[in-house]
C-alpha cells in the first residue's frame, strides 16, 4: 500500500487502464519539484484523501492508483516505475504522516502493505 503514493504521482501520468501500459505522457515529469514543495506536495494528498480540488493530473492520478496498486504498476513505463520509487522512498522518510494517511485510505486491509513490504522496508533510512 505504501507504494500508494509512489505509484500515484508517477501513475500521475496515466491514462485508461485498457491500455497495456499508462501513457507517457508525463514521463519528464519534475518529481523533485513536486517532492519539494510543501504546497504542491500537499495539493495532490488533498486530492488523493478527497479534501481539495484535483488537477487533471491530480484526477487521473486518483483513478489510476487502484489500478497500479493491484496490479504492481504493471502498466508503468519504465520511468514511472523509477519516479515511484523515488516517491515512495521520500514519504516513507521524509513525510510518514502523509504516506500513513494514503495507507489508511488506500489499503485499509494491509493488503499491499504486505506485498511491496520487501520494498518499502528497503527503501526506509536507518536512525
Amino acid at each position: 500500500m505504501k507504494l500508494l503514493v509512489l505509484v500515484p504521482l508517477m501513475v500521475v501520468l496515466a491514462v485508461a487502464c485498457g491500455k497495456s501500459t499508462y501513457t507517457d505522457k508525463w514521463d519528464n515529469i519534475n518529481v523533485d519539484e513536486i517532492l519539494e514543495s510543501q504546497r504542491l506536495l500537499k495539493g495532490y494528498v488533498d486530492c488523493l484523501m478527497d479534501r481539495g480540488r484535483c488537477t487533471p493530473d491530480g484526477k487521473t492520478l486518483k483513478e489510476t492508483l487502484p489500478d497500479a496498486l493491484e496490479h504492481e504498476c504493471s502498466k508503468c513505463t519504465a520511468k514511472q516505475k523509477t519516479a515511484s520509487d523515488k516517491v515512495i522512498k521520500f514519504l516513507v522518510n521524509k513525510r510518514p504522516e502523509m504516506w500513513n494517511e494514503l495507507s489508511t485510505k488506500y489499503d485499509p486491509d494491509h493488503i499491499y502493505q504486505e506485498r511491496y513490504k520487501d520494498k518499502i522496508d528497503a527503501v526506509k533510512e536507518k536512525n
